[in-house]
């Protein structure tokens, strides 16, 4: 018999990375990171301007980030030691929006925190690369765990069957996120590794008829 398997997203949920990219923005490019609201596309202005980034700059400076500046990233509070103890009861793999090219780096990365996983790239909504795990590993039961909530909602429609948490541990732009949840795309809401370990176990051990 299969084990249950659990896929979790890396940035903001085990990693921070909207603080040490905002930090590296600041720093070193003259760009201010300010959320107002949910709206991401703004949240990006030149100091000296205050004009927003054009949309091609924005990914540039990701992917500057994740080319040089992953070693800033730092593990969420009891994210190692969370998803090492959901992985005792459970297989647990990675699944990144991040380019295929960088996906070595990102389970060294995550290795060197010891999360010893098998990452999963993607770009886009996350729903058919979730359907494209659950076909190769065939899981007894299976956990989606993502801070997006454009991803939960990808997830609901491909494999609705997959149980759902919507989990951001980033503070800084926690309360800005959408809730899927209440959305009615994530089965829980959790944002504290703490918190979301009871809630995991106990979806875990229960009969996936």
């Amino acid at each position: 018999m299969t084990r249950p398997l659990v896929i979790s997203d890396c940035d903001e949920v085990l990693l921070h990375m909207v603080a040490p990219f905002k930090q590296w923005l600041e720093e070193s490019h003259g760009v201010r990171f300010e959320l107002k609201g949910n709206n991401f596309a703004n949240a990006l202005t030149w100091a000296a301007t205050g004009e927003a980034l054009a949309q091609e700059d924005v990914w540039k400076f990701l992917g500057g980030f994740f080319d040089t500046e992953m070693h800033r990233q730092m593990p969420i509070d009891g994210a190692v030691h969370g998803i090492n103890h959901i992985g005792k009861h459970a297989d647990v793999v990675i699944l990144t929006n991040l380019n295929d090219d960088r996906q070595a780096k990102r389970t060294k990365q995550l290795a060197e925190f010891g999360i010893h996983a098998r990452v999963f790239t993607n770009q886009g909504p996350k729903g058919p690369a979730l359907q494209s795990i659950m076909d190769e590993l065939q899981p007894s039961k299976a956990i989606f765990i993502d801070d997006l909530p454009q991803h939960h909602h990808s997830a609901s429609e491909t494999v609705p069957g997959i149980r759902r948490l919507h989990m951001c541990g980033e503070p800084m732009i926690a309360d800005h996120i959408e809730c899927a949840h209440k959305a009615g795309h994530a089965h829980a809401r959790i944002d504290r590794w703490a918190d979301a370990v009871p809630w995991l176990l106990e979806e875990l051990e229960k009969d996936p008829r």
